[in-house]
């Protein structure tokens, strides 16, 4: 392959090729009856406007709204917007195109830490556990869905809504209880448990693929529920699970605080679920705070107030 392109360093005239997102296919007809496909195309520096206009049966079929997929073709100009003619496409996936430089971290969102390495301090959190039957439970979720873990955002358009972000959430959410928890008379094995599992059910909830959106089960259900049917199915396969535990455990994933319109909602009503709601709400506050700090262009000291906390914010470095 020749030398992959990122969408930021096209200027007209240039061949290019390279890794893309397709956000958007349409197909469509010009003024004189000819079949075309409409397309819009991103990577982590940009986004452009994609047209095929030859070939269009066979390269239609190569591909779908929401895949990646390995483009050729030529940077043009159109109405004082730069517009790619695409010459050939195909649908990339890691297994065929890795070798040749695919990697879905180029573009789409990902954590800024590697997932592999997160996944390594997760485990070791796991088996420090010194309670074995929860020590199961946790190892039992966490490697049966290990693929989803590593890649997972934690929301859409929330806290840590990027590739990996639920594992990066979880693994900050641990390294404060560990912290903490000396300091109050709880459970920490319960409380590590609970910051491991509370949101496991966002696994099924939201798709994983490169736009993430709710499942079909997400929108009729919701990851409470779903993240207690996941321990319940775990728990049912380890033999004597202590059934206050177990109760202990789901009253954490269903309890919350400020969801008075969620029909299950039940207050924190011991010690570790509330800790285990603050950690959450501690570490998914910080995510939008940062953000919205990454994100902002405005000039100046702080940001503009078009942000989650809808207040302007002081810049790190106190300009930008």
């Amino acid at each position: 392959m020749k030398k992959l392109r990122s969408i930021d360093t096209f200027t007209e005239g240039d061949k290019v090729q390279g890794f893309y997102l397709c956000v958007e296919k349409h197909l469509r007809y010009t003024r004189t009856g000819d079949l075309y496909i409409d397309i819009e195309l991103r990577d982590n520096t940009g986004h452009i406007s994609g047209k095929i206009w030859d070939n269009v049966s066979e390269l239609s079929s190569k591909f779908n709204a929401g895949n990646a997929v390995v483009i050729s073709g030529n940077v043009e100009s159109f109405i004082d917007r730069l517009q790619l003619v695409v010459k050939k496409i195909n649908k990339a996936t890691v297994q065929h195109y890795g070798r040749y430089g695919f990697d879905p971290v180029n573009i789409v969102p990902a954590s800024k830490k590697d997932p592999q390495k997160m996944w390594q301090e997760v485990q070791l959190v796991i088996n420090a556990l010194k309670n074995k039957q929860l020590r199961k439970l946790v190892s039992n979720i966490y490697k049966t869905n290990k693929k989803k873990l590593m890649v997972h955002p934690s929301s859409i358009k929330m806290n840590h809504n990027y590739r990996s972000g639920f594992l990066e959430h979880v693994l900050s959410m641990a390294k404060v209880a560990k912290k903490i928890t000396p300091l109050y008379d709880v459970d920490k094995d319960l409380v590590l448990v609970g910051v491991l599992l509370n949101n496991i059910g966002k696994l099924r909830e939201i798709n994983s693929e490169y736009e993430s959106d709710y499942t079909f089960e997400g929108n009729l259900i919701g990851h409470k529920v779903i993240s207690r049917d996941m321990i319940r199915e775990s728990i049912d396969r380890i033999k004597n699970f202590p059934d206050s535990m177990a109760k202990k455990i789901e009253h954490i994933l269903i309890s919350d605080l400020g969801l008075n319109s969620f029909k299950y909602h039940k207050t924190p009503s011991f010690p570790e679920a509330l800790l285990v709601h603050l950690i959450d709400l501690i570490d998914s506050k910080m995510s939008l705070m940062e953000i919205a700090l990454d994100q902002d262009q405005d000039l100046g000291f702080f940001t503009n107030q078009y942000n989650y906390f809808r207040t302007p914010l002081l810049k790190k470095d106190g300009s930008k």
